[in-house]
């Protein structure tokens, strides 16, 4: 079974749904087949991440009609799947259903993998008290919490900015004597570097250094970013030049970063010096290391600059996706550039981008910092172009 369980999950990334219960059903038919509670659950997981919620239950519903017992893995991946719901409320209400469900069966106990997913799941919804309770029952029950427990909290409070509940976490995780891996060093980095609570974000990348864990490119780049957000410049090339000295090759992530971190603090040469060296270095280039630099020009008030860029892009091996589009039509907007816009909207119409109603949303609110009067004459440019005449 586990070479099947394998190929569902490798399956995953480049079919549909559809595909999986096709192979499914073509499984089900062999004279080997056997219902299997490993297959089941990675199915169920499947259909979750795409969304399939119905079919997740469906399969659920299956396996029992076949005589298998769902066990702690396939409950596991049950609640998992609901929480890929679009209803976020219904989904961690159902989750909790299963939850206790599971404490009432036998050979269903809740295990560490549970509780994390529980965890990291209502600490994503802001709901400390449910978390807080969460804690409670796994501190009662004979499951002990591990660095993946911590982690997850910590990562789903960092990344709402809840910065108090953190600290809390961490605390939590030195009381029970569980040693921070470089995931805890790099998401504490992170999560001080985007409140800007600097001095805490380089107390704890001192720890890290002190420590056996070694840092990672995601450390550097994430100093880097949240530096030059705060246009502290000075330190994000000190970081930089740290990291370099202790042996590290910058990859295209850091490279991007420096390059936003320069345009953040209004040094856009440097940017594009960091841009053209990229180029020059012969390696394949990459279309969010062109948004970024395009990126760079707009937020400085450069359209023209973007604009010949967005041109030289595809000689330089770079095909433009939908964000590229995006923000150079948003950037053309507030500048009021009704040709630059105009010529945008023809290349999106000749690649074939086709905007959605996030993409039209977003561009109503460039509209509306437009001057009085503008508006109008922009709206026009929209109307009268190929896409505003073809699309609906």
């Amino acid at each position: 079974a586990s070479l099947f369980e394998g190929t569902f999950v490798n399956m995953s990334c480049c079919f549909t749904h559809e595909c999986h219960i096709q192979v499914f059903r073509w499984m089900q038919k062999q004279r080997w087949y056997v219902a299997d509670n490993g297959v089941y659950s990675k199915l169920i997981s499947v259909m979750g991440k795409k969304g399939q919620i119905r079919m997740a239950m469906w399969l659920f519903s299956e396996m029992r009609n076949s005589g298998c017992r769902p066990d702690t893995s396939v409950y596991n991946a049950l609640i998992t799947a609901h929480l890929h719901s679009q209803d976020k409320a219904k989904a961690l209400g159902k989750a909790l259903g299963y939850f206790e469900k599971m404490k009432g069966i036998e050979w269903c106990k809740p295990n560490t993998v549970t509780y994390n997913i529980l965890l990291r799941a209502f600490a994503q919804a802001r709901n400390v008290e449910q978390v807080d309770a969460l804690f409670k029952d796994l501190h009662e029950s004979i499951v002990s919490p591990d660095i993946y427990t911590y982690n997850g909290l910590m990562d789903a409070y960092g990344k709402n900015g809840m910065i108090r509940e953190m600290e809390s976490v961490l605390s939590r995780m030195k009381s029970n004597q569980c040693k921070p891996d470089i995931i805890t060093f790099n998401l504490l980095i992170d999560s001080y570097g985007k409140k800007q609570e600097f001095d805490k974000m380089e107390q704890v990348f001192k720890s890290l250094l002190r420590s056996k864990e070694k840092p990672t490119l995601a450390t550097f780049n994430s100093m880097i970013i949240n530096y030059g957000k705060a246009r502290l410049r000075e330190k994000a090339e000190n970081i930089f030049q740290k990291m370099k000295n202790m042996g590290y090759t910058p990859s295209f992530i850091t490279c991007e970063s420096l390059i936003m971190m320069y345009g953040l603090c209004d040094c856009v040469s440097r940017a594009r010096d960091i841009f053209d060296g990229m180029v020059q270095s012969g390696k394949e280039m990459k279309v969010s290391t062109l948004n970024a630099m395009l990126d760079v020009y707009c937020m400085n008030g450069l359209p023209m600059e973007a604009d010949m860029l967005f041109k030289s892009a595809k000689g330089l091996g770079i095909v433009p996706n939908s964000s590229t589009y995006k923000l150079l039509y948003k950037a053309y907007t507030k500048a009021n550039m009704k040709e630059l816009l105009q010529n945008l909207l023809e290349h999106m119409d000749r690649d074939g981008i086709v905007p959605n109603k996030r993409f039209f949303l977003e561009a109503l609110g460039a509209f509306q910092s437009l001057p009085a009067g503008m508006e109008t004459a922009t709206a026009t440019t929209v109307v009268g172009s190929p896409l505003g005449r073809s699309k609906t």
